[in-house]
């Protein structure tokens, strides 16, 4: 054992009776491809030394496993839960047949203690594993971001987009029936009055069916039954399929009925197929219309979000910022969350990194949304100081235990369950209000009301720096 001691870089410098009471004090352990050597959350008591093989570190993220790291012959693995006596950060499992050197923290304590040499190469090696590790995490919490985003502007966009090709797949059976009954009215002689009244006829019934009156359900159904009645006594095919256009477009028995003294008894129910015909198109086309809006506002909201084709600086209006940022996560608002707006007037614009400070908001809202556990209310505040633009957040969930109020902003603290999150978000929070945009964020908590509270400078000179 003394001799595989040697080999590690990591007690090459250990005087010869050091190395020998570790030899006497460690043990070998074998692993197989494949199997854990923890878990992540397990309890530490032991750090390990690759003697041959590899071991990959993965961590759980968003409820999939990241690879961190693969370590190989002379890395340390398990030390961080030695350190500060934490749970294991992350799984170890081994990538090939492995064998290592277990030690227990007795021993390990002790080789801190009383070798130089072994407490300056454990902190170089702490100091790397943590910046990795914080590294690829950051990465990783930002992709797991982005696809949950995704998936919530993709849920958004399918509504209107189906309303959409739905419209579209209506009009195109509906628009040859409304060319028919354009060519059946050609076949009457119409005075020049008659004309008149029927392009101000048309222009009516389009009007109209663009935002059809509201009608209680029973009442509407009775008129629609009237109207289909009106038709079928006139020998009109499919009376049912116009009744309802024909409500849309505003018209009850007494507008049909003025229809045969306008046009006389012939040419009256030609006149209202085409009313008729001419409602739904134009409803159609404004269904269409309020779609394909919805699409553009969402996109137009994405493209706020992420400040697409923009310089990294930008001269921003936070209200924007927010907004873009709940419409990305109306998804998840939409289950249970109602969302208060109060926003001053005359809040001033600032220099920001806009994506950056969009993160920021997702980030506290989401938390927000997970607190409440899908349902409750969060209101959002927007006010300006002499010298900050102020922004509240605040939800009406069970709060933070005022014990660890203090550590929500440390790198991988979280008071989630091993798995639901990284605890990097709040940490990617306070870096980019306090380091990024010289700005400032607190947080005050207690049962049923959590606040954070975030100032950001109107006065700054980020797009000098």
């Amino acid at each position: 054992m003394k001799d595989k001691l040697k080999n590690v870089p990591l007690f090459a410098d250990l005087p010869e009776k050091d190395l020998q009471d570790l030899a006497d004090a460690v043990t070998l352990q074998q692993l197989g491809k494949g199997e854990m050597l923890f878990e992540e959350g397990d309890h530490g008591d032991i750090a390990y030394v690759i003697a041959s093989g590899n071991i990959e570190i993965l961590k759980v993220s968003k409820e999939r496993q990241v690879l961190l790291n693969i370590l190989t012959a002379g890395d340390v693995v398990g030390e961080i839960a030695l350190l500060d006596e934490s749970p294991r950060m992350a799984g170890a499992r081994a990538g090939s047949s492995t064998s290592l050197i277990a030690i227990k923290k007795a021993t390990f304590d002790d080789l801190l203690d009383n070798s130089s040499s072994f407490a300056r190469a454990m902190f170089d090696i702490v100091v790397a594993r943590m910046r990795s590790t914080e590294g690829l995490l950051r990465q990783s919490e930002r992709m797991a971001q982005l696809g949950t985003l995704t998936a919530g502007v993709a849920h958004e966009l399918n509504n209107p987009a189906a309303a959409v090709k739905r419209g579209a797949a209506q009009l195109a059976s509906l628009i040859e029936s409304y060319a028919q009954s354009q060519r059946d009215i050609a076949g009457f002689v119409l005075s020049s009055k008659q004309q008149d009244s029927l392009a101000s006829l048309l222009a009516e019934t389009a009007e109209t069916a663009i935002a059809p009156p509201e009608i209680d359900p029973l009442d509407r159904s009775d008129l629609e039954y009237e109207l289909q009645n009106w038709l079928e006594v006139r020998n009109i095919e499919d009376a049912w399929q116009l009744g309802p256009d024909l409500v849309n477009a505003g018209f009850n028995i007494s507008k049909l009925n003025s229809l045969v003294q306008t046009y006389g008894n012939e040419t009256a129910p030609a006149v209202a197929i085409l009313a008729s015909k001419s409602a739904g198109v134009n409803g159609l086309l404004a269904e269409i219309g309020q779609a394909s809006g919805q699409i553009s506002n969402i996109v137009g909201s994405l493209k706020t979000y992420s400040f697409l084709d923009q310089a990294p600086v930008q001269t921003i209006n936070v209200f924007e910022g927010v907004d873009s940022s709940l419409l990305m996560l109306r998804g998840k608002l939409k289950q249970g969350v109602t969302v208060h707006r109060e926003y001053a007037d005359n809040v001033p614009m600032i220099q920001a990194y806009g994506s950056e400070l969009n993160q920021v908001w997702t980030n506290i809202i989401d938390n927000a949304i997970d607190a409440m556990n899908g349902y409750g209310e969060l209101a959002v505040r927007i006010y300006s100081s002499d010298t900050d633009v102020i922004v509240e957040l605040e939800d009406n969930g069970p709060g933070i235990p005022e014990e660890i109020q203090h550590k929500i902003f440390d790198s991988f603290f979280t008071t989630k369950e091993p798995g639901k999150g990284t605890g990097l978000g709040l940490d990617i929070t306070y870096n980019i209000i306090v380091h990024k945009h010289s700005g400032n964020i607190t947080v005050l908590s207690e049962p049923g009301k959590t606040c954070f509270q975030i100032s950001l400078p109107i006065e700054s000179n980020l797009a000098g720096q």
